[in-house]
């Protein structure tokens, strides 16, 4: 029995740095604009589905990679600037329609350009399932694990050690006087979208070679980042980490333990307990936007 509950959380691991990265996405862009993006999980859909595309079509995986990332920050791009700056200046719940739009849209997208066949991208190396005290991972969870290393030492480094990342700091912790001081809020709430969507991106191209990508693996991503970015607080990256390893591993235990079912639910039981309990998350703060 123990043995088994420890695969359950080697499974949950594995599906949580998957959550933690999509709930960078939105850790980032609501850290910049004040925007929660549900479109964030489309991204992940992008980036996998391109990937396998091209894999399938001969391309060697880390070129067809490589490209899909490109592909999905290009995405992330262009829905800022057709549709989140032009609207600005709108309320904050026409703007969160807006990216509800954009999740149906980008997911439409999907539908048409790549069908409702699922597609594969072969894992990035070969090898035997690796061995962890007693349980098992497939040679993929290390690159997903590997990803989610360097995509927060990445994000933690700009933030803390480097002048654009101070002043984006700045801008997020006032706007008014950021704006004064000539910081530009525009070009990083632009980049900030380009940003969260190639982290999508990269998400769901190393988490293909596990599941496989089909046009509406978004929909489960983006609910799921959300009540992991929630969970571990909307205001901190480190929460966004957090909060996808828990969430990844209560699913796990959850659905091996009780039932199947449980597995998709929980996490909306988690969302409904954090908000009523700890609005701000486990590592946010309650702190009052200016």
């Amino acid at each position: 029995m123990i043995a088994q509950l420890w695969q359950y959380v080697l499974a949950g691991v594995v599906v949580g740095a998957i959550y933690a990265l999509i709930a960078a996405g939105f850790v980032l862009i609501y850290q910049v604009t004040g925007l929660i993006n549900f479109a964030q999980g489309e991204f992940a859909m992008i980036g996998a589905m391109t990937a396998s595309a091209l894999a399938t079509s001969g391309m060697p995986v880390f070129e067809a990679a490589a490209i899909a990332v490109l592909v999905a920050s290009v995405t992330g791009a262009l829905c800022y600037l057709l549709a989140i700056r032009p609207a600005r200046a709108a309320t904050g719940v026409t703007l969160i329609f807006i990216t509800l739009g954009l999740d149906v849209a980008l997911r439409g997208l999907g539908l048409f350009v790549w069908g409702t066949n699922p597609l594969s991208l072969p894992a990035f190396t070969g090898g035997a399932a690796i061995t962890v005290f007693g349980g098992v991972l497939p040679p993929q969870a290390m690159w997903v694990l590997l990803t989610d290393l360097l995509v927060f030492a990445a994000l933690y480094l700009f933030f803390r050690h480097t002048y654009a990342g101070t002043a984006v700091r700045a801008a997020v912790a006032n706007p008014p006087i950021a704006s004064t001081f000539g910081i530009p809020l525009r070009t990083f709430a632009f980049w900030s979208f380009v940003a969260a969507a190639a982290i999508g991106g990269l998400g769901g191209v190393v988490v293909a070679p596990i599941t496989s990508a089909t046009y509406d693996m978004g929909l489960t991503l983006g609910l799921a980042g959300f009540v992991a970015a929630v969970l571990g607080g909307l205001d901190s990256l480190p929460g966004a980490l957090v909060g996808g390893f828990v969430l990844g591993i209560v699913e796990k235990l959850a659905g091996g333990v009780l039932s199947t079912g449980w597995e998709q639910g929980v996490g909306f039981l988690i969302l409904v307990l954090v908000l009523v309990l700890r609005p701000q998350g486990l590592l946010g703060r309650a702190v009052r936007r200016a």
